[in-house]
């Protein structure tokens, strides 16, 4: 059965709830049906295509079954036909109430005859704590546009 997502935001709930059941085929299921789908870890590497994407998923759900992502400070970029979330996950592993990250992620949605799918996931370590969150010292940093 092929699930079909309304929003883009209805395949990053899945993905992320996927991720948190450790669950490959759901996980999966939220790709685009397309040989160009990419996925980069926080370790850097670019996978691309559904099998070297699946392949680096089973080892990570194998090496950690309890892995949870909160995600806070979402910036989107919505379309007709494409989708693009910025945003700020925070890792939990295991049984540790202890937080890993920030991580900063970038995902892209493609609307397709079968609903929005994800086309690429990036997610990569902030440089700080500040930079991830746009606080400084517990207070936003105002932010000048160009």
């Amino acid at each position: 059965m092929i699930v079909i997502f309304a929003t883009p935001e209805d395949v990053e709930a899945a993905f992320y709830e996927a991720i948190a059941r450790a669950d490959l085929t759901a996980l999966m299921s939220v790709w685009a049906d397309d040989e160009e789908i990419v996925c980069i870890h926080p370790t850097g590497q670019r996978l691309t295509g559904a099998d070297a994407i699946r392949e680096s998923w089973r080892s990570i759900f194998a090496n950690n079954p309890r892995l949870m992502v909160r995600l806070s400070r979402g910036v989107r970029w919505n379309g007709m036909l494409l989708s693009v979330h910025n945003v700020v996950e925070t890792l939990y592993v295991g049984d540790e109430r202890k937080p890993h990250g920030p991580m900063l992620a970038t995902n892209v949605f493609l609307r397709g005859a079968s609903g929005w799918r994800l086309l690429a996931h990036h997610s990569s370590s902030a440089a700080d704590r500040e930079s991830a969150t746009g606080e400084e010292n517990g207070a936003r940093t105002p932010r000048t546009l160009h």
